[in-house]
């Protein structure tokens, strides 16, 4: 029991931690949740994070809140999800709660503007960092690379959530394709010093699994 509650608080205690960074929505907490999550704890790896953001945004809700919570109930259970959702919602409760206190006071301030116009500057800094960490685990060969290239403009013209079904359905057809033909299904990015691709436990052939 008191292994379990050291568990929980330290699932809270990342996300606390995590939290306050959501300027920019769930997106720009991915970074962190390398570092956090998959770095210093090894609760999970890169690939289930990049899956965690994708489910995350097919369901209602915010997107950093729908991700603490996927992660925390992968690490902890019904509890650790609770634990995490907490969390990452806690420290951005009080922060909008204490500016929605002050902003009546300075809001024509024009250095508060400034302050903020610089704050979304750096926000879309983080974004675009956090979609090269994502590359890394998600463009994993040339089907990925020809579906992330059709998929960017695409989302000027379609809703996020259609996006991210086609690439399912995408995703799916490809490997049903592949292994018709007998051809191996590469699910992850294999290691430098992977050099048979029989040997990697991700690969597929057309036998089955």
């Amino acid at each position: 029991m008191k292994e379990q509650w050291k568990l929980l608080f330290q699932i809270f205690w990342s996300f606390f931690k995590i939290g306050p960074v959501t300027f920019g929505g769930g997106f720009a907490m991915i970074p962190l949740i390398e570092k956090e999550i998959v770095e210093k704890r090894k609760w999970l790896k890169s690939e289930d994070v990049t899956d965690v953001f994708a489910l995350s945004q097919t369901v209602p809700g915010g997107v950093a809140v729908n991700s603490a919570t996927f992660i925390g109930q992968r690490i902890g259970g019904l509890k650790g999800a609770i634990a995490a959702l907490i969390g990452v919602s806690l420290p951005t409760f009080l922060i909008v709660l204490t500016l929605g206190i002050f902003y009546f006071f300075v809001h024509d301030n024009p250095k508060l503007e400034a302050a903020f116009i610089s704050i979304r500057a750096s926000i879309v800094a983080i974004i675009v960092y956090a979609a090269m960490k994502t590359i890394k685990t998600a463009i994993v060969d040339k089907t990925t690379c020809l579906i992330m290239l059709v998929g960017i403009p695409a989302l000027f013209f379609i809703h996020p959530i259609v996006a991210i079904f086609v690439g399912a359905l995408s995703g799916i057809f490809t490997v049903w394709i592949k292994r018709k033909k007998g051809r191996p299904v590469e699910l992850e990015q294999r290691k430098d010093n992977e050099t048979d691709p029989t040997q990697h436990p991700d690969y597929f052939m057309g036998a089955g699994i």
